[in-house]
């Protein structure tokens, strides 16, 4: 078809590809503009009438960045080089350490030359590019395996389709974040308050969020930025330090961090980072400290990695903003397990470039502790930037005229009785019926985690649950297509994409039904435990505790949770009535534990040091071997893996007598005959 198009109409579009993304380079990334907003909107119109007249589009068009259709879910993406967190330091004296520490490595006493920029607070992401167009983005994840958000990345402006310059490596993984201004986030947030829907927490769940949207026309609508700061893996060009290539990603057209200095010396780190604090309120965006780095990329090679961050490089936290403002209101919510957590209702307060208007106080006694009244003026902070909580009352402010909360003796949802177990400082609502309850219960049994029912989330949740189609999530499985089509928001479509997500997830591993149904104490892990040791969901109908009590790994307070939920008639008759209703469990745990009789079953193994594999790769080597990857050692490890440079969790388990093997030694467990095992 390309060859039928006429020599000129070519050469228009791809001057006009061109031109418009010079423009939007000019506009999104060096905020200097040289044409208006009808000027570019016309152009625009100009290239998408050609290119749909014609057919001829290229990759790198601005107008690829919107137009994909929602995808179903988001791919695993492998990196081809973790993307390793950053250690934390909360003072200078830690920085001078860590200075020390780099010296002692490198064996040299030299000043070491730094690199120091603001810590944007967003989304960690990268970008691929092969032959300097856009091939994929991933976000972190775990760190070795994200998740590929390509086409939503793409409808952000300042991320380039295609490399600028002459200097373009024949593939490359650009590190960065996806960050949204702090304007445009409470802009947002007012929206969705309008709207009726939960505004976000702060602009870094705002963009995370937003980047994880099945339908990239909704992250369009979010102005979303990008900060690239970082590289992974390269071929095709090289470069000796940050700063040189920080240089190339100017000349190659991606954002780069507002302010990056280079300092020689730990003493002009530390200037540096205080001049960043002082001017932190004036960025557009949320930053909560101040990454610095080695510059030199062969010093870095030399100091090399630990298991989860680089040696090379640190962040510096800033402490937590505070501001006073006053208490208007207590009150109760009630979560998923019936738990009634208290929150304060302040007087709007701006701490940290963010309003803020509520703040958890945690449980009862926490408020009687600090003697907070409604009416008081309080000191509230953003721990980490990001979580309010109380500091203290501001007890010479008082008027007299402040009013002690008593603790609840009834549900403020339902106004159902509440107890307090003795010991415990949760107040729980005892209803099944308690309608905040019901709902959490619903959304939670729904979810990813859970059973993964694909468009039963919040909102869908509690439109079904006002309209009496779900009571409890039994009811689920009762939906019809026609009670939604009766409902607000549901079309044709929408309503056969429910009710086919509702049939798919009567197909589900026991492992994740027990986690889904919600048992106190039971998470993910707890529930796959169970799943190992009980072949069908009846086998733990009346359970005796001791059984439970004898799985590895499942302590009292689990095993009381457990015994309590599959001893009570009414959720047996409610597992039944599930059944019934054409769940149909199967367990891959329990029977790939028994027919292969997994060399590493009910034993615990923590990982610590350089490794020949990644760590990720070496913890799934254990878990599919039916073993238990944990991260900290403690009593119940069976053994230590450990590797070149092995730090703290060496000498603990050496404390603990925690027996210490190496990688190899691993191997051969797992490829030996199970009599292997007692060798050790």
């Amino acid at each position: 078809m390309d060859e039928q198009i006429p020599v000129a109409v070519r050469q228009e579009i791809e001057n006009l590809v061109r031109e418009l993304n010079d423009h939007s380079y000019r506009y999104h990334v060096q905020d200097n503009p040289v044409i208006s907003d009808p000027e570019y909107d016309s152009l625009y119109r100009r290239l998408k009438n050609l290119e749909e007249k014609h057919g001829y589009v290229l990759p790198e068009s601005p107008t690829q960045r919107v137009g994909a259709a929602p995808s179903e879910k988001f791919e695993k993406v492998k990196h081809a080089e973790p993307m390793l967190s950053l250690d934390n330091a909360f003072s200078y004296e830690e920085m001078q350490e860590f200075d020390k520490r780099l010296k002692r490595l490198l064996d040299s006493q030299e000043e070491i030359e730094y690199t120091v920029e603001p810590k944007y607070d967003g989304l960690a992401m990268e970008l691929t590019y092969k032959n300097g167009l856009l091939l994929r983005a991933s976000t972190r994840g775990d760190g070795y395996e994200g998740e590929d958000v390509t086409r939503n990345i793409r409808t952000i402006r300042s991320v380039p389709l295609k490399i600028r310059g002459k200097r373009i490596p024949a593939e490359i993984d650009i590190r960065g974040e996806v960050y949204m201004d702090i304007n445009e986030f409470e802009k947002l947030n007012r929206q969705r308050e309008q709207n009726n829907e939960a505004a976000f927490a702060n602009p870094r769940n705002a963009s995370a969020g937003s980047v994880r949207q099945l339908d990239p026309r909704v992250t369009a609508e979010r102005k979303l930025h990008l900060a690239c700061y970082g590289i992974g893996a390269v071929t095709g060009l090289s470069f000796r330090s940050q700063t040189e290539f920080t240089e190339w990603m100017k000349e190659a057209g991606f954002p780069v961090p507002v302010r990056i200095v280079i300092s020689e010396g730990m003493e002009k780190v530390v200037g540096e980072i205080r001049k960043i604090e002082t001017e932190r309120e004036t960025f557009p965006f949320e930053t909560d400290g101040v990454v610095v780095k080695v510059n030199d990329f062969g010093l870095q090679k030399k100091l090399g990695m630990k298991t989860r961050e680089p040696r090379w490089a640190i962040a510096y936290k800033f402490p937590a903003h505070q501001a006073s403002t006053v208490v208007k209101d207590i009150r109760g919510s009630v979560g998923r397990t019936g738990v009634i957590t208290p929150f304060a209702v302040f007087e709007p307060v701006r701490i940290g470039g963010v309003t803020v208007s509520r703040s958890t106080l945690h449980n009862w006694d926490e408020i009687q502790r600090k003697d907070i009244r409604i009416g008081d003026t309080v000191v509230v902070e953003r721990a980490g930037d990001v979580i309010p909580r109380v500091v203290m009352v501001v007890k010479e402010k008082r008027t007299g005229q402040e009013k002690v909360m008593p603790v609840p003796d009834r549900c403020p949802v339902c106004d159902s009785r509440v107890l307090r177990d003795e010991g415990e400082v949760a107040i729980k609502c005892l209803s099944l019926h308690c309608p905040a309850q019901v709902q959490e219960k619903i959304i939670h049994f729904a979810s990813r985690g859970g059973m993964d029912i694909e468009g039963l989330g919040e909102k869908n949740v509690e439109l079904l649950f006002s309209r009496g189609l779900i009571r409890h999530f039994e009811d689920i499985y009762r939906i019809r297509k026609e009670d939604l089509l009766e409902l607000p928001r549901f079309a044709r479509k929408s309503a056969q994409n429910l009710t086919s997500a509702i049939e798919k997830s009567k197909h589900a591993t026991l492992g994740r039904f027990l986690f889904a149904i919600g048992i106190l104490h039971v998470g993910e892990y707890a529930a796959k435990l169970l799943a190992r040791n009980f072949r069908k969901l009846e086998d733990l109908y009346n359970v005796r505790k001791e059984s439970i009590l004898g799985i590895k790994q499942i302590g009292e307070k689990i095993a009381a949770s457990v015994f309590a939920f599959f001893n009570d008639q009414k959720n047996i008759d409610l597992l039944n009535s599930l059944k019934n209703l054409g769940l149909n469990l199967s367990n891959p745990d329990f029977a790939a534990e028994i027919k292969s009789g997994l060399p590493f079953s009910g034993m615990t193994f923590v990982i610590t040091g350089s490794m020949p594999k990644s760590r990720k790769e070496v913890e799934d080597l254990i878990e599919n071997n039916g073993g238990h990857a944990a991260s900290a050692v403690s009593a119940s490890t069976d053994y230590l893996v450990a590797g070149e440079n092995a730090g703290s969790k060496l000498d603990k388990a050496i404390k603990l007598g925690v027996k210490t093997i190496s990688y190899e030694k691993l191997l051969d467990m797992m490829k030996g005959a199970k009599g292997q095992q007692k060798l050790f």
